[in-house]
């Protein structure tokens, strides 16, 4: 399996598909595969599995194993209205369109959010990013840009009511607000307290250390003619972080984020150290959304993302954080695997019935990057190749 995978990112990065790559690979008893190919920048160091870069929306399985410990411990419920801990949650409203004057027209939801509801993306609340309308309300409304990092953009209207559809949004960001409400921590303190720190995974923060900035990937992006090149430095105004994006502030290595899905993949404990009780981790990973299903997300900003779906056409669901195969996919994965994603092009999956999880992180916009893709799914599929 090594020699095979090795070969795939070495063709990858020498013919410049790719300029940086970490991958790992674990079962329940241990690390099987671990490798790095490319320089972190370009003519800069040699990848290292330790390697650091922003795992973007990784971050929120992270969060959602937050919740559920305070779920665990009576704090939250999965079921009560997000209003008693959050109050914006409870006064949030639902855009119904535009007036003939432009301006917005919003009226009080149908049902009020859950924290079920923000973990499954079913809460109403989006992001931009694939959704037309809400570019043009948040304008409207004077929301701030959501990657700065003020609280204040999270404060968006419901695109649609709590519970009627799926479609991927802020709504772990406002889980991570809950889990800070409830337990009296920042959520960079809450982690390392009771999640990263426990686990070891000492090169992951929402705020990195001189010992990771050393370490550090360089954000690429593809041209349209398939190269990547450092991007030009955006025009924006400086803005200090005002809290902890628990939808996708955190930056970590394929080392690092490794250990975190072997500890899932062991059903919550990992080298004598519990983090989840077993019936959770359990929990976590069953449909929490009916019939409800995974819908494709088309891009209207395609410097950021491209459409995007994984495993187009077969069913989907979604559990506490993490999306769910109903089928077997064409890697190799069984039916009741768990992955998600971060913008950056950085990828992980986890399969129960077959005993296996893996990272693959890159750093390079735009998200769905179909080389990117075709060399994770391909790193993907070499391992069940392995296994079978």
């Amino acid at each position: 399996m090594r020699d095979r995978i090795d070969g795939l990112f070495k063709s990858c990065t020498a013919d410049g598909r790719l300029r940086a790559v970490a991958a790992s690979v674990c079962t329940s008893e241990g690390i099987v595969y671990a490798g790095a190919f490319g320089q972190r920048a370009p003519d800069g160091p040699d990848m290292t599995v330790d390697s650091v870069g922003r795992i973007a929306s990784m971050t929120k399985a992270i969060t959602g194993t937050a919740a559920m410990q305070c779920v665990e411990r009576g704090q939250l419920s999965l079921q009560a209205p997000a209003g008693d801990v959050c109050p914006f949650l409870a006064e949030v409203q639902v855009f119904q369109g535009f007036a003939n004057n432009g301006e917005p027209v919003l009226r009080p939801p149908k049902r009020p959010v859950t924290l079920q509801n923000l973990l499954t993306h079913s809460s109403g609340f989006v992001y931009d990013i694939w959704n037309p309308d809400a570019g043009e309300l948040h304008a409207k409304l004077g929301l701030p840009p959501f990657f700065l990092g003020q609280k204040r953009s999270l404060q968006q209207p419901l695109m649609f009511d709590p519970g009627d559809r799926w479609e991927y949004g802020i709504g772990i960001d406002w889980v991570g607000q809950m889990v800070e409400a409830v337990s009296g921590l920042s959520l960079e303190d809450y982690f390392a307290r009771h999640i990263t720190g426990p686990l070891g995974m000492r090169d992951t923060a929402f705020a990195s250390t001189a010992a990771m900035q050393a370490k550090a990937i360089a954000m690429l992006a593809r041209m349209e003619d398939g190269r990547l090149v450092v991007p030009p430095e955006p025009d924006l105004p400086a803005a200090e972080r005002e809290y902890d994006a628990g939808g996708g502030g955190l930056i970590s290595s394929a080392a690092d984020y490794i250990r975190f899905l072997q500890m899932i993949l062991c059903r919550g404990e990992l080298d004598g150290v519990r983090i989840l009780e077993e019936k959770t981790v359990e929990q976590m990973a069953r449909n929490h959304m009916a019939e409800l299903r995974v819908t494709p997300l088309p891009s209207r900003n395609k410097a950021l993302s491209m459409d995007a779906e994984f495993f187009p056409g077969d069913e989907k669901s979604w559990g506490l954080t993490f999306q769910i195969n109903e089928v077997p996919g064409f890697t190799g994965r069984s039916k009741g695997t768990l992955m998600w994603a971060g913008l950056s092009n950085c990828y992980f999956w986890i399969d129960f019935a077959k005993d296996v999880a893996g990272v693959f992180v890159s750093q390079s916009l735009p998200f769905a990057d179909p080389i990117c893709l075709d060399a994770y799914f391909g790193f993907e599929a070499l391992v069940y190749e392995h296994l079978s």
